[in-house]
């Protein structure tokens, strides 16, 4: 059955301040796109690409993003290369430091549910907190999960999840909280917490020395 990699990479780097899109910023060589499309195609069929609108520049494998990130995959899943997709595979583009036996691992984590997300145990206290900032709880960090991606969706169940309104995807803070929301099953695959996700100029410098000294080993 057909395996789909779709990788979100139409965040436009503001908070980096690199002034381009940030999947297509330099990272150890090559654009930081191009660690999370290798590995990718190494686990999937096909991969599709959801990018801004103006670098879709009728390469096959790429869409143009929605206007927000759930909407983005929505328009990946819409695609003639999804079509026929039994699984699919959501990352982040700005996560370059993720390896294939992760991602095979979420494939795998599908036997048994809707949809299986990489994710790292909490290790900081966590407090929650009214309006006021007056902490209202501590929470049991024993039961927490730092969510990453990549997520892994049996196709059916994620086509589901995102036919909705566009509020309600914008609102999404990851594709698996809505296929939670659809009444969907999603499992936690242990993931390091060096999948990180590249957000400020330190993450980018924290992820070219990560990749150089893989690189080297």
């Amino acid at each position: 059955m057909s395996v789909v990699g779709v990788i979100a990479a139409g965040g436009s780097g503001e908070r980096l301040g690199a002034g381009e899109p940030k999947a297509f910023v330099a990272l150890a060589g090559r654009p930081m796109l191009q660690w999370s499309l290798e590995v990718l195609r190494a686990a999937c069929d096909r991969v599709v690409v959801a990018v801004p609108a103006e670098l879709v520049e009728g390469r096959p494998e790429r869409v143009a993003g929605g206007s927000s990130r759930s909407a983005s995959v929505r328009n990946a899943l819409g695609s003639e290369a999804a079509a026929d997709a039994a699984f699919v595979v959501v990352h982040d583009a700005a996560r370059p430091l993720v390896e294939v036996e992760l991602v095979e691992r979420c494939i795998s984590a599908l036997d048994d549910a809707d949809g299986a997300v990489a994710a790292a145990p909490v290790t900081d206290t966590v407090k929650q907190a009214d309006a006021s900032l007056r902490v209202t709880s501590t929470l049991d960090r024993s039961e927490l999960w730092a969510i990453q991606t990549p997520q892994a969706f049996r196709a059916a169940a994620l086509r589901d999840a995102l036919d909705v309104d566009d509020a309600t995807l914008a609102a999404a803070t990851d594709d698996a909280g809505l296929v939670e929301r659809a009444g969907g099953s999603v499992v936690v695959v242990p993931a390091p917490p060096e999948n990180l996700k590249v957000t400020t100029a330190l993450d980018l410098a924290v992820a070219e020395l990560a990749l150089r000294r893989r690189a080297a080993c």
